[in-house]
């Protein structure tokens, strides 16, 4: 039972059907560019924090970050803010919620004083609400 797959002829078919499979490829090639790019552009702003060995707590869906970096400069989400106008921004970025957590990342080489002056700030903002950022590590062995 054979069969001949050429009729002789020099003659081509064309084909009128689109062909979707390279454009498949330049999708799936652009979704893994995006999923690596994603999660490098959450927050801008450099900051050296400190490990931590405490239990990570499920995060809102859109923190607020306030960053204290390492020349003691501000910065509420990825803009700078001065210390006194820390309480209008805070109103303007929540508006006005004071039950908002605020997720406040520092430097380590932040001194306890500064970053408990800017605590302050925020107490006397009205926003009880404190989350202190770290990076996750390794429990030491005991």
């Amino acid at each position: 039972m054979a069969g001949r797959l050429d009729d002789g002829g020099d003659d081509l078919h064309e084909s009128h059907e689109i062909n979707v499979t390279p454009f498949i490829d330049v999708m799936l090639v652009l979704l893994i560019i995006f999923m690596v790019a994603a999660p490098l552009a959450t927050v801008d702003v450099p900051v050296n924090l400190p490990a931590s060995t405490a239990e990570p707590k499920p995060r809102q869906e859109e923190p607020l970050y306030l960053t204290v970096q390492e020349d003691l400069t501000l910065s509420l989400g990825n803009e700078a803010v001065a210390r006194d106008a820390l309480g209008e921004a805070l109103v303007a970025r929540t508006e006005g919620d004071k039950q908002r957590v605020i997720y406040l990342r520092a430097d380590s080489s932040v001194d306890y004083g500064a970053l408990m002056e800017v605590m302050n700030l925020l107490r006397a903002a009205g926003y009880l609400k404190v989350a202190l950022m770290g990076l996750e590590t390794l429990a030491p062995p005991q």
